[in-house]
């Protein structure tokens, strides 16, 4: 593992940090100054920085900067006076890991650390399964469609709406189409930017996209760049559009337009060069009907239409799909990849997924902890797979084309999909299931874990444990933190910190 790097002019905080960082087996590395630190970067680099913020030759928060361009997914840590709590939410908006207050305590500082180091490593290992990660998994014939949309589209700069399920793929293939673009990799390596409209307040949507000026309202102390700002130059995805507020449209429409915006509470006009991809799981021709959607946005947006096909119409895709997921979940918990009987997979593929590759992808993740035996039986499965669709007697009809060159007219376009109705049903019969299965799960992978003398199992499970709830509360809640929160019966500023705690932010 690399050193941690400590940054502060106060010979006596690098002292103690270093004694007690020492004391916990982590090797460290000290400097007085940001310019040193940024010399080192040149050659080095390390697992977590901690940065004072006011020193000789610089400050913290312009260190943040430089290393983030640096080193995005580097955790850093900023050290603070309390009198400096205003440069700390400056920290947060520059992509701090935390703030850390002074005078502090020395053990909380460590385990402030300690956090800081497992989500580097944590991210070590998502970034070592996004190398090896195909971008997307299909051989069924809808799939093949929307891999030849998105070759067809390559060298295109052209406005997409993408339309499915929730659950199906659509920042996966926003995604695609930015990297293959002339903005991606094999172009300027343009930002991707993606932003959920559905899972932001209203009255924060507005700053979020276009940004705001200092003093533009209560709590905005500094001036803020929007995701148009950040995606100068890239992508900017609008993941749920048919959820954006009625007036906020009309500013979207206007920057679509033109190019120009304002920041809220700003005077003059910013301009971005941003491709926009759109997404969303309703059909916006019945929002423009009943009149929760402006038709001209509708029409502005829908240039290139990409159609993603729930699961169920590609069954043929499961078993490749799974065998990837269990293989992905295997490296992120540092285990051995489990396998699946032709039993087991046969049952998979007879499942309807109403939560589509998402909800697969769930399931992999669950008998990766939860299966007791390398090798996955039917009974191993979750209690929610019992419900079983039977085959098709017939053959299902072809999806629609999943894009059209030229775009097809208002009254032609095929509509999208219809929000998931099949959730509850499978919600209800997880629910039914009796306490003893699920805690005779737990029983039995506690049992392991102790047996085989893993440290630290309780917080092991608990961290497992609080992972599976929020993460599944913010599937059905389609990432609305506030509202997962309440169905949880748990505190908007609990659950915030709890998905930073545990990863669940990427």
């Amino acid at each position: 593992m690399k050193p941690i790097w400590i940054v502060d002019d106060d010979q006596s905080i690098r002292f103690v940090l270093e004694k007690a960082l020492a004391r916990e087996e982590l090797a460290v590395r000290s400097f007085t100054n940001p310019r040193d630190v940024l010399a080192a970067l040149d050659d080095d680099e390390p697992q977590v920085l901690v940065s004072d913020i006011r020193m000789p030759g610089g400050s913290g928060i312009e260190l943040l900067g430089k290393v983030k361009e640096r080193h995005p997914g580097l955790p850093v840590i900023i050290m603070t006076a309390y009198s400096d709590l205003d440069s700390a939410v400056s920290a947060f908006q520059g992509g701090a890991f935390e703030y850390l207050p002074k005078p502090f305590d020395v053990p909380k500082a460590v385990e402030l650390i300690r956090r800081a180091v497992d989500e580097s490593l944590r991210e070590e290992v998502r970034d070592g399964a996004q190398a090896q990660m195909p971008e997307m998994l299909g051989q069924a014939p809808a799939m093949q469609d929307v891999f030849r949309a998105i070759g067809r589209l390559s060298q295109s700069n052209v406005t997409v709406l993408i339309t499915g399920e929730s659950g199906t793929g659509k920042e996966l293939v926003a995604q695609a189409l930015h990297r293959h673009s002339p903005r991606g990799e094999n172009g300027s390596k343009g930002p991707f930017v993606a932003i959920n409209t559905a899972a932001i307040p209203k009255d924060l949507l507005e700053s979020e996209l276009f940004g705001h000026e200092r003093g533009a309202f209560t709590g905005a102390q500094t001036t803020r760049r929007g995701r148009f700002e950040q995606a100068d130059g890239g992508t900017l995805f609008l993941d749920e559009i048919g959820d954006m507020p009625f007036d906020l449209q009309t500013r979207l429409l206007r920057v679509l337009s033109d190019g120009q915006f304002y920041r809220v509470g700003g005077h003059n006009p910013m301009r971005a060069n941003v491709r926009v991809i759109a997404a969303t799981h309703q059909n916006l021709e019945d929002r423009v009907r009943q009149g929760v959607f402006r038709e001209d946005l509708f029409h502005r947006l829908n240039v290139i239409r990409l159609r993603l096909p729930p699961l169920r119409e590609r069954r043929e895709d499961i078993p490749a799909l799974a065998k990837f997921f269990l293989g992905k979940s295997a490296k992120e918990l540092g285990v051995e990849t489990k396998r699946f009987t032709d039993a087991a997979l046969a049952k998979l593929v007879r499942f309807d997924f109403p939560g589509n590759v998402r909800q697969l992808e769930n399931v992999c993740h669950w008998l990766t902890v939860m299966a007791p035996a390398q090798v996955i039986e039917p009974k191993d499965l979750p209690p929610e797979l019992g419900s079983e669709a039977p085959p098709p007697a017939v053959p299902e009809p072809q999806p629609e084309p999943a894009a059209a060159l030229p775009p097809a007219p208002a009254a032609t376009v095929s509509a999208a999909p219809a929000p998931v109705a099949a959730a509850p049903a499978a919600m209800g019969a997880a629910a039914a299931t009796t306490d003893a299965d699920w805690l005779a799960g737990l029983e039995h992978e506690a049992r392991r874990l102790l047996l085989s003398g893993e440290p630290e199992v309780w917080d092991a499970l608990t961290r497992k444990f609080e992972a599976r709830m929020i993460h599944t509360a913010l599937d059905i809640t389609r990432g609305r933190r506030i509202e997962a929160a309440q169905k949880l019966g748990i505190g908007r500023n609990t659950i915030t910190r709890k998905i930073q705690e545990l990863g669940l932010d990427d």
